[in-house]
């Protein structure tokens, strides 16, 4: 049988009809279309695109279920490594992970991975009911700060082989940057909810509103009575170019916005926590955050959104889906270009605070591409006298994020970089006996994927330290 040389396109909303609601842009396969896409793959013996994947999926056993209709038994194989099959088959860049080793892929487009991931996880949330089951107990507890994609998964690896495990999150709703950084329409909260429902039901307990560093220390956490930490706060200490302007009003990190409107509803009519809505908006980057803050925006009432991005897009660091459904969307992409100054204005006759601005524009340098720089990329040279103006009335910086400070400062013996990021080993240990790391708390801004996989070694040290005591 001759084989498709192209993946199944991935059915979404119109353009013009998802920029105007939070509704998720990708619609998903049916399963006549998620067998046929399973019916390309060539199963190879050797498996190269597991080599890719941060958790070890057993991608071609996945598949070859999937091709044989048994969509249960498909989600049962990503189930034994992944705990997130629903998000990570929605939000992982599997073109530069698992599929970027896909032998199809020589030739032709590789097997759609990822979106037959998602197929299965959505398959078993819709038609099975059932509750997992928790295991027999060791006796051992663990501590997991955070709860995002390395948190989530270190708590889940452990409690699968019987350890009572406490999450602790900083913030009301369990999730961390699924549910605060990533917009609805890519990554549906209910989604993220279902997959910590089912933490839950594995005996992990969740503990919200809690402050490592300020509510408990890590310290005060083995007094009471854990014999492991797992440190998974993410990196959520915004970076700011420190360029005249950044404190006029309608100045946002992409962290902030996101935050506002994702996890607390600033796009309801009478939010409790407001947001700048409506008129022009620059996103300063070329992430994915900033492509999420960009069509939040624009879903938000936006009349023109720009990316101002001082390289090529060439060299933009966005996942290519987020970047084409941008431009669908309408989004004014430009490049070779970076800010210099926000400007402002005061207005006097407003009963806020008269004394600070607020934003009325953003002075841009052209950029030209120069020599590769550390990351290998080419590096931006201000062109000049080359300054223009863009008119905006709201500026979002998305250039990045650092660990938060807090849980170094109040751990003793715990190890950071000159990054802020934590110091651990090959499996995650700090500096700190008992206490290990990982995701964003320790590299900086990452993928979830890569954050997952951060969990699960950290998770199986955890299992190795504590079953020789």
């Amino acid at each position: 049988m001759a084989i498709n040389p192209k993946k199944h396109e991935m059915p979404t909303q119109e353009p013009q009809v998802r920029a105007h609601n939070f509704n998720e842009v990708a619609l998903g396969y049916t399963a006549q279309i998620a067998v046929e896409e399973a019916k390309r793959c060539l199963n190879c013996k050797n498996k190269p695109c597991v080599s890719g994947c941060p958790v070890n999926v057993n991608i071609p056993d996945f598949i070859t279920k999937i091709k044989e209709g048994d969509f249960e038994g498909a989600y049962s194989v990503i189930n034994k490594t992944s705990s997130l099959p629903a998000v990570c088959g929605r939000v992982c860049p599997q073109e530069t992970q698992c599929e970027s080793k896909c032998t199809l892929g020589i030739k032709f487009e590789p097997v759609g991975i990822g979106r037959l991931e998602r197929f299965a996880a959505d398959w078993h949330n819709e038609h099975t009911k059932d509750k997992a089951q928790i295991p027999p107990s060791n006796g051992h507890r663990v501590a997991v700060v955070g709860s995002g994609p390395s948190g989530l998964t270190c708590a889940g690896d452990l409690a699968k082989k019987g350890y009572k495990v406490t999450v602790y999150e900083a913030l009301h709703t369990a999730g961390g940057v699924l549910v605060y950084g990533i917009p609805e329409f890519r990554l549906p909260k209910a989604i993220v909810a279902k997959e910590v429902e089912t933490l839950k039901e594995l005996g992990v307990d969740i503990e919200p509103n809690v402050i490592i560093g300020k509510t408990l220390t890590i310290d005060e956490l083995f007094e009471m009575g854990y014999e492991a930490v797992f440190v998974g706060s993410g990196a959520g200490l915004p970076n700011f170019m420190n360029i005249p302007g950044e404190a006029y009003k309608g100045v946002y990190s992409a962290n902030e916005f996101l935050t506002r409107s994702n996890l607390m509803k600033a796009y309801l009519d009478d939010p409790q926590t407001p947001i700048m809505k409506g008129g022009k908006v620059a996103v300063v980057g070329g992430g994915n955050v900033a492509m999420d803050a960009a069509r939040t925006a624009l879903r938000l009432g936006a009349e023109k959104v720009y990316i101002v991005y001082r390289r090529s897009m060439d060299e933009l660091p966005a996942r290519r889906e987020e970047v084409e459904h941008a431009q669908e969307e309408g989004i004014d992409f430009r490049i070779l270009c970076n800010p210099v100054e926000i400007l402002g204005y005061n207005n006097e006759s407003d009963p806020r605070d008269p004394k600070n601005g607020f934003v009325k524009g953003i002075r841009c340098i052209k950029m030209e591409l120069g020599e590769p720089d550390a990351s290998g990329r080419r590096r931006p040279v201000a062109v000049a006298g080359s300054e223009f103006d863009l008119d905006v009335d709201v500026v979002i910086m998305s250039i990045g994020t650092s660990p938060n400070p807090l849980i170094k400062s109040t751990t003793k013996g715990l190890e950071v970089n000159r990054w802020g990021g934590i110091i651990v080993n090959e499996d995650g240990l700090t500096s700190r006996e008992g206490v290990y790391a990982g995701g964003d708390a320790v590299t900086g801004a990452a993928t979830v994927i890569s954050a997952m996989g951060a969990g699960k070694t950290a998770a199986k040290a955890i299992d190795e330290y504590l079953s020789k005591r």
